[in-house]
């Protein structure tokens, strides 16, 4: 990607299904394993679990994700642990589908006994579980999406975090820039129909709410045409589109534009923008008509955010570092870096800073206090600050506008900095580490 049990406890029961062992939780301190320790940690190991789309629609691109995960950890591994601890990952196959989500959360829990789940990924995904891992008392951190639900509402899921920046306040620096550079455009928006585009639009509308004069939307897994949402857009007399939508749509969306001869100037979301990904897909979807070189091609001159440094920044220290990573864990050997896999390892050392701050005695409740008192402070390669608090449980707070050229991002502001509601926008590049620690692991 371009881009909490104050607490739950499981009793000690035998049951038959997810939904009754739920049940049969109730507000206390966790249920240890049978050598006293937090269930899923050893004197040796930490347990965690992940779901992903490894296959289906969703899988290109978000599928990468946990190979950067299981590559740093394995060099965390390499390098002595966190406290003497090795990071076990268990990563199961949801097909971006919820219902899939809910079974294989349930094996990781009963099953694998995990931990934690750590950046299980997708907002229609994620929320058939984020009450069963919160019921549960099992840390639910740095979930795969922006959703707001993951970080606004501490009180009603105390064991869930969010990492990257949340879909409202990128919406809302978009937003900002489109009225202040482009008083005149005509915006329809582009809309995946869940929370990811209504925060999307709830943030765009505080600063273009006149300016907006059509709205489509998709729904995940449903049509793949898209020429009536553009013919509309083309009817409408839009000239700026801003998508909140997946890649698969961006690359649908651009396939759709042209058969219906619509033209017009474009703004993806982080989510959706990554210009290798989106080129691939192209040529997937047209069986080469349109060559992976050419769609990379067609997305020169749209605007998108940015809030880690990619693999269009060789020479940055971040980006050396992960490349360094990736060039001795990876299982394949053949396959590139890729933001995707970026993503992954940013994630990942986040995850194991906050394994580091929180020291030897480790449980599901300490890691979460941990990350409440300390992880604002946390440093990577985020352009900008992490919000976490006993109060907001919210990540990374801001991002920079780019613009893609021959798949490249050129700076279009400086790190913008804001929060849900309406909290002012800033310039703020504090937390722009220009170097990782020269061991690679958080100190």
């Amino acid at each position: 990607m371009r881009t909490t049990a104050r607490r739950a406890v499981q009793a000690v029961c035998v049951l038959t299904t997810a939904s009754l062992l739920a049940a049969c939780g109730g507000a206390g301190k966790e249920r240890p394993s049978e050598d006293g320790t937090a269930v899923g940690v050893t004197d040796s190991t930490i347990k965690v679990g992940a779901h992903f789309p490894l296959t289906g629609p969703a899988a290109p691109g978000y599928s990468e994700i946990p190979s950067g995960h299981q590559a740093f950890y394995e060099y965390v591994n390499d390098n002595g642990g966190v406290h003497g601890r090795e990071i076990e990952m268990v990563v199961k196959d949801d097909a971006y589908n919820p219902t899939n989500t809910s079974a294989v959360t349930n094996d990781m829990i009963l099953q694998d006994e995990i931990f934690a789940m750590v950046a299980g990924l997708g907002t229609p995904t994620h929320r058939a579980v984020v009450q069963r891992l919160n019921d549960d008392g099992i840390p639910d951190l740095f979930v795969s999406s922006g959703s707001l639900q993951w970080g606004d509402d501490p009180a009603g899921s105390p064991m869930t975090f969010g990492w990257q920046p949340d879909y409202e306040i990128e919406g809302k620096i978009i937003g900002q820039y489109v009225k202040e550079n482009m008083p005149d455009a005509k915006v329809g928006l582009f809309l995946q129909d869940d929370d990811f585009g209504e925060d999307g639009e709830k943030g765009a509308r505080q600063f273009l709410d006149s300016q907006i004069v059509d709205v489509q939307k998709y729904t995940p897994g449903g049509s793949t045409d898209f020429s009536p949402q553009m013919s509309s857009f083309k009817s409408k007399g839009v000239n700026l589109v801003i998508g909140f939508n997946t890649p698969s749509y961006t690359a649908l969306s651009q396939i759709a534009a042209q058969g219906v001869g619509f033209k017009s100037k474009w703004f993806y979301s982080n989510v959706g923008s990554d210009p290798a990904l989106v080129g691939g897909l192209l040529a997937s979807m047209t069986k080469g008509k349109i060559p992976a070189e050419q769609g990379v091609k067609l997305m020169d001159g749209m605007m998108t955010t940015e809030y880690i440094p990619g693999v269009d920044a060789p020479d940055d220290e971040w980006v050396k570092l992960w490349q360094k990573v990736w060039d001795e864990y990876s299982k394949k050997g053949t396959e590139k870096l890729t933001n995707y896999r970026i993503y992954g390892m940013s994630q990942a050392y986040t995850f194991v800073q906050a394994l580091q701050a929180n020291g030897k005695d480790l449980t599901r409740e300490s890691i979460v206090e941990t990350i409440e008192k300390e992880g604002a402070s946390f440093e990577g390669p985020g352009l900008a600050p992490f919000r976490f608090s006993e109060d907001s449980h919210m990540g990374i707070s801001g991002a920079s506008v780019v613009e893609l050229k021959n798949g490249a991002s050129e700076p279009l502001t400086p790190v913008l900095v804001t929060d849900i509601g309406d909290a002012e926008i800033k310039e703020d590049d504090s937390a722009a580490s220009d170097a990782p620690p020269s061991s690679g692991l958080p100190e």
